[in-house]
């Protein structure tokens, strides 16, 4: 059995809290600074903020956390910025998955849970921007305890300088942890966003990792700390190139297009929706990361 952890819980709840008031308070800024262009006409776009519950079996309380959406922005179409505290006991079939995924043993002698996390999805007005998403978050059962997270951008229209300066600015905030994350973090994004029926990637990668457990909680907390400290450095200054750009309807369409493949992605293979629905968590908030409109050919 693993150490309970609770100072260590605390403190990552509170970092994840704390960074979700950072990007929400960038994203604002942002909608306030765009003056020219696409959309500079419309009211700035404010996140409307909602408390999240999740129940347990019995009724009782298990924990929730903050829902923030924007809709209808001048650069934002529809972003989210979700971030939780949950725990309680986990069901048989999501007892199994951790069992075979993870191989961790005795879950069903004791299934409790924690985990604690923040998650991002943003789908822009303009075509030229890229949609982006971004989590980090921390899972602890009494068997074991590990961290998972990672972001990953989603141009519809690409451009070769945008997608270098995010995986640079990633790899920079990586390699002070030891050179080899980055380029195991960026294969395994690689991997893991890849549309199997289609025979794509979702988007231009990006970094990701689950399972971080080094037997040193510190260095992992660290590490996890700069994958969420990478995320506004690398996708800030494309929105600032890009969201004052002219656009067609024909790039709306491929946005539309693409909006749809990003669907099919989150509803047949993310992890994340799959244990939100199967926890019980607040399904608005587990589907915040669906675009608000899409569009198939």
């Amino acid at each position: 059995m693993t150490e309970d952890l609770a100072p260590e819980r605390a403190r990552a709840a509170d970092w994840f809290r704390r960074l979700r008031d950072q990007i929400v308070a960038a994203f604002e800024e942002l909608e306030d600074t765009h003056a020219d262009g696409p959309f500079a006409d419309q009211a700035p776009g404010r996140f409307e903020v909602t408390e999240t519950h999740r129940a347990a079996p019995d009724g009782g309380d298990a924990g929730g956390g903050l829902m923030s959406v924007m809709r209808g922005g001048r650069v934002f179409e529809k972003v989210g910025v979700n971030v939780s505290t949950v725990y309680g006991t986990l069901g048989e079939r999501a007892q199994a998955a951790m069992a075979a995924r993870k191989g961790i043993p005795g879950m069903t002698s004791d299934p409790r849970f924690w985990a604690s996390g923040i998650s991002l999805v943003a789908h822009m007005q303009n075509p030229h921007v890229p949609a982006v998403h971004m989590n980090t978050r921390m899972f602890w059962t009494p068997h074991a305890w590990w961290f998972g997270g990672g972001s990953d951008l989603n141009p519809c229209i690409e451009y070769d300088e945008d997608t270098a300066h995010f995986h640079a600015t990633q790899q920079a905030h990586l390699d002070p942890h030891g050179t080899d994350h980055y380029p195991r973090l960026k294969a395994w994004a690689d991997e893991y966003f890849y549309v199997p029926h289609r025979g794509r990637a979702r988007g231009v990668g990006g970094i990701f990792m689950d399972d971080q457990c080094s037997g040193d909680w510190e260095a992992d907390f660290a590490l996890t700390q700069d994958i969420g400290r990478a995320f506004l450095p690398a996708f800030v200054p494309l929105v600032e190139k890009r969201r004052g750009q002219s656009f067609t309807e024909a790039d709306k369409d491929t946005q539309l297009v693409h909006r749809g493949l990003y669907a099919e992605y989150n509803l047949v293979y993310d992890r994340g929706t799959k244990f939100g629905l199967e926890t019980g968590h607040d399904a608005n908030a587990v589907l915040m990361s669906l675009p608000p409109l899409a569009k198939w050919v």
